[in-house]
């Protein structure tokens, strides 16, 4: 297939870009960088500049056939301006759409998208969106979410699937690892009510089995219907989040002891914290969207990923941490 891939030049667009050539896909991969590329993949790859602030890509920039897109591009972010968020997030997804409308679309979205003030306990595709978030992340993609799905309904859009993925790690991990390794105070690592919780990860191979899965998965129920293929992505099973933070920072030679935060005093400071964060225009520290996915349950249904993806997913694995 020919597959356009927004944000290519991030950590998981990148990833994206790298599995569909090595899988003999013809890629066109689109970011205001240029990916870094394998030289044998080199051939199998077309880079354009697209900043989708600037809104749909003028006809004549756009290639010549495309048989779907994987929208990848994202703002990322505890904080921040709302407006911001609301342009990259929905308005980059409406001008992704409106440039390749008669593609299949896959967008990548997130586990944000899930009520943030309540457990996720192996949740299902129709418990979100939510009614409300504690971030603009969350709001603009639950909001770019809301848009695929009204999109979808309309007969001359080509299909949608919806990717849920929590927590992505693995090589090249530019958001999840550099928050936890900047958390640690020496030999401490402090974590909201101390990681007793299940979490669902996703290794970032996980995902770009999604991805692949999504491009030639079945969709007619869907379509018939007017609305997205939604699936949750997540490995196997989940883990014991404490344990695993500490086994990873273990693997990369900065071991640690993951130490109780009292939630009232979590919730206490990130209060504080936001409010600075307003004033400098920087991320909080601590933020209550980060202690509603450290302090509270988030496992996932995926049944959907298993059965209509046929994404049989691997185990959560720390093999290679030290070079992520």
């Amino acid at each position: 297939m020919r597959v356009a891939v927004t944000g290519s030049s991030g950590f998981v667009g990148g990833a994206v870009v790298r599995d569909l050539a090595a899988h003999g896909h013809e890629v066109v991969a689109f970011s205001r960088r240029v990916p870094r590329l394998p030289d044998e993949l080199r051939d199998q790859v077309t880079h354009q500049v697209w900043d989708l602030r600037d809104g749909p890509l003028p006809k004549e920039d756009r290639p010549e056939r495309v048989d779907a897109v994987v929208h990848c591009a994202a703002a990322v972010g505890d904080g921040g301006s709302h407006a911001r968020a609301w342009v990259v997030n929905v308005e980059g997804t409406r001008a992704v759409r409106e440039t390749f409308p008669e593609a299949r679309f896959v967008h990548v979205s997130s586990g944000s998208v899930y009520d943030p003030r309540t457990p996720s306990v192996a949740a299902t595709e129709d418990e979100a969106p939510a009614r409300g978030y504690l971030n603009a992340y969350g709001s603009t993609k639950a909001a770019a979410e809301r848009y695929l799905a009204a999109d979808a309904a309309r007969e001359d859009r080509g299909p949608v699937v919806v990717l849920r993925p929590h927590a992505v790690y693995g090589p090249g991990d530019t958001t999840l690892l550099p928050r936890i390794e900047a958390a640690a105070v020496g030999a401490w690592l402090p974590l909201p009510g101390g990681g007793r919780v299940r979490q669902h990860l996703t290794h970032v191979d996980t995902l770009t089995r999604a991805v692949r899965a999504a491009l030639v998965a079945d969709v007619e129920p869907e379509v018939a219907t007017g609305r997205p293929l939604v699936a949750n992505v997540a490995d196997a099973e989940p883990v014991d989040l404490g344990q695993t933070v500490e086994l990873l920072m273990f693997a990369r030679f900065r071991p640690v002891q993951v130490v109780g935060v009292p939630l009232p005093l979590a919730r206490a400071l990130a209060w504080a914290g936001e409010r600075v964060a307003r004033w400098t225009g920087r991320e909080p520290r601590l933020s209550r969207y980060a202690i509603s996915h450290l302090a509270m349950e988030r496992t996932y249904d995926l049944t959907v990923l298993r059965e209509r993806l046929g994404v049989d997913p691997a185990p959560t694995t720390l093999h290679g941490a030290m070079g992520w």
